[in-house]
């Protein structure tokens, strides 16, 4: 068995009904935010399903629990209380709020131009769960950094960004994420352990809304989209029109689940801290980078200690 052949099986070979949990509870995957107008039923034998085109529209009456844009006025207005609020703290001498993280100083917000994080207490949409010391060993999660793509009353999904590429898109022989050879070349990224193809794109709102894309894809926060590999082909669709570039796309395979209960017993153990943070600390330039963990830790405050 070759490199190539051997690092796909044992990287891309998870199954949705044998995934275990950091906790160790096997459980099953169920998307909690069903994408607009796509059914994720388990298509008939030998069907596929998907976009082509831009124009696409989502079904008559659908009620959609979230809101499709996520205006992010309102993260960086809560970023600066925060940081006003921690640093009358800090002064004051409180206790270290985040000793799992080996914080050597009480944590803060740390603003540094476009780039801030802090720690918040529930999972939402754009915000990350960052791995504390208690996966260091388990393989798949030690020290990830993972972007939440959906939270809700159903479960919480999200992808891994700082696992490194270790083939494009044309070495897996998968058209899953590919359309007519446009994103072949393209790195494929490991996002997590439950099979699932789907990609983070950067673009421009009215871009989207020019071309009718805007339901294809789910806003994550301001400028950042993702979207399923049902709606690869209205990606392409959009590279061939030069509404976005080949290098405003990750592409990734795999992703993270919990069911709610799940996540919260994983939280409540000490496994993640939940983190909002600026999008431009986590721009598309630093998926696969090692070192994301590290630097969202330094806009929290201090280095890890250990």
């Amino acid at each position: 068995m070759d490199v190539c052949s051997s690092l796909t099986h044992k990287i891309f070979s998870f199954r949705f009904d044998s995934i275990v949990s950091p906790t160790g509870k096997n459980r099953l995957f169920f998307p909690s935010h069903p994408h607009k107008g796509f059914s994720f039923n388990v298509p008939a034998a030998g069907s596929t399903a998907q976009v082509t085109k831009c124009q696409v529209r989502g079904p008559e009456g659908e009620d959609d629990s979230e809101p499709s844009i996520v205006n992010s006025d309102w993260r960086a207005f809560r970023a600066r209380l925060v940081a006003g609020e921690q640093a009358t703290k800090s002064s004051a001498g409180a206790p270290n709020q985040w000793p799992d993280l080996g914080l050597t100083k009480p944590s803060r917000v740390v603003m540094l131009g476009q780039k801030w994080a802090h720690p918040i207490h529930e999972p939402e949409r754009g915000c990350l769960l960052v791995a504390t010391q208690r996966l260091d060993g388990v393989h798949i999660f030690e020290r990830t950094v993972i972007l939440v793509l959906s939270a809700g009353a159903a479960g919480a999904t999200g992808v891994i960004l700082n696992r490194p590429s270790l083939m494009s898109i044309k070495e897996t022989r998968s058209t899953d994420l590919d359309v007519n050879g446009v994103f072949s070349d393209r790195p494929l990224f490991f996002g997590g352990p439950l099979e699932e193809g789907l990609f983070l794109m950067s673009a421009p709102d009215e871009g989207l809304e020019r071309e009718g894309a805007a339901v294809a894809f789910d806003e994550v926060m301001k400028g950042l989209y993702y979207g399923m590999k049902e709606s690869v082909g209205c990606a392409a669709d959009m590279v061939r029109k030069k509404v976005v570039g080949l290098g405003d796309f990750r592409f990734f395979d795999g992703c993270c689940g919990w069911e709610r209960e799940q996540l919260s017993e994983e939280i409540g153990a000490g496994y993640w801290k939940v983190v909002a943070c600026s999008p431009g600390a986590i721009g598309l330039s630093r998926v696969g980078s090692v070192s994301l963990w590290s630097e969202i830790l330094g806009l929290m405050g201090e280095k890890q200690a250990w």
